[in-house]
């Protein structure tokens, strides 16, 4: 028996499993791919976590590899290329890590506080008792049931499966798909991190590890049929592409001559909005509490300080599973005070990129106010301080 079962060792899952342990807590993680893997992510992460990392034992090894400071927010639409200063923390500027790198990180740092780690391994069901809840893993061609009074989920919004904290899925035109790639030999200046506006999406654009420069971004699914179907049925990233060549003339000009380093990762969709912290007697941690559009490039920081926030209500609540539902509704009202914000900023600017004639809108506003790139970028949490650093 374990004091606590996190499901899933992404930034949210192993931040939680570490700071658990740390307290002497009896942690079990379960993650069902083997890492380094690669993940379709922005990679990048606001200055306002580094603190966060220190106490997680691996600021160092992040600062050593992390890609160059972001100090310059951009814009890339239509004919349109602005920038304006970016927000700085008081911890220091934010900067980029591939995921194929941060996560393992993270998860060599769980490991080191006593987290044991089941890899791969896959969660198929959660069943409920008096004081303790079972969790059935499937690891190779073995089951086995693990048991503790925590359950913990973090395996992200993305995840189809039967576990009572996995979303339910819905089809719909408007459903936002995410697309990824890393490129080598581009123009991008190093501290700049550009956002991209065209017809039906948006992404973004920065310098991470090794040089490598990261484009993600997020589609319509009936924009991207149309695509596809435009270009003689492509591949899906293929049209994507495509079309943000065509939409964004600054992308164009940065990624002229560079090589794409790896394939395209495509992933979705994403389901943005506020979901219950706790239910069902399962924690809620990451993109499965609440995810905020990609737009504002805090996923990875929202992961870490979500994991921080339950970790330390959980911890003063106690191990046994007395207190537990107290524990569970602080945690829902912290969460909500740090980042809900956050969310409603992504959510405006996402609707006004995503609607008819809103990159037009945009590149005129920010041709003319280019500082509301700044302002856009402090609304969205970008030097939000965390709860008790």
């Amino acid at each position: 028996m374990h004091d606590a079962i996190v499901i899933g060792a992404g930034p949210a899952g192993s931040s939680t499993a570490t700071a658990l342990a740390q307290h002497g807590w009896s942690v079990a993680m379960v993650e069902k791919v083997v890492f380094p893997r690669r993940k379709v992510c922005g990679e990048f992460m606001s200055g306002t976590s580094l603190a966060l990392l220190d106490r997680l034992g691996v600021g160092e090894i992040w600062r050593a590899e992390a890609g160059p400071e972001i100090r310059r927010v951009g814009f890339f639409s239509g004919d349109v290329s602005a920038q304006a200063r970016m927000p700085t923390a008081r911890t220091g500027p934010g900067r980029a890590l591939g995921r194929d790198r941060l996560d393992y990180v993270l998860l060599q740092a769980a490991e080191r506080a006593g987290v044991e780690i089941l890899q791969p391994c896959k969660a198929v069901a959660i069943r409920r008792g008096d004081d303790l809840q079972f969790v059935t893993v499937e690891e190779g061609q073995q089951e086995k049931v693990l048991s503790a009074p925590v359950i913990i989920a973090a395996h992200g919004s993305w995840e189809p499966g039967k576990l009572p904290s996995q979303l339910a899925r819905t089809s719909q035109p408007s459903d936002l798909f995410g697309f990824k790639a890393h490129f080598t030999g581009a123009a991008l200046p190093p501290d700049l991190m550009p956002l991209l506006v065209f017809p039906g999406g948006y992404g973004g654009m920065v310098t991470a590890d090794r040089g490598r420069v990261s484009i993600s971004c997020c589609i319509r699914r009936d924009v991207l049929s149309g695509l596809r179907q435009r270009f003689g049925n492509t591949a899906a990233a293929d049209a994507v592409w495509r079309h943000v060549v065509a939409s964004c003339r600054g992308v164009g000009t940065v990624l002229a001559g560079a090589e794409l380093d790896g394939p395209w990762l495509a992933a979705g969709p994403i389901h943005p909005g506020i979901r219950a912290g706790y239910d069902q007697g399962i924690f809620r941690v990451g993109n499965v509490a609440g995810e905020s559009h990609p737009v504002i490039a805090e996923g990875i920081s929202m992961a870490l300080q979500s994991g921080w926030l339950l970790a330390r209500e959980l911890v003063a609540s106690g191990k046994g599973h007395e207190g537990h539902d107290e524990a569970g509704h602080r945690y829902e009202r912290e969460w909500r005070r740090q980042f809900s914000t956050r969310l409603r900023a992504a959510a405006l600017i996402a609707r006004i990129a995503l609607g008819p004639g809103g990159a037009a809108a945009m590149r005129a506003v920010i041709k003319n106010f280019p500082a509301a790139l700044t302002l856009g970028a402090r609304l969205s949490g970008k030097i939000q301080p965390v709860p008790g650093f």
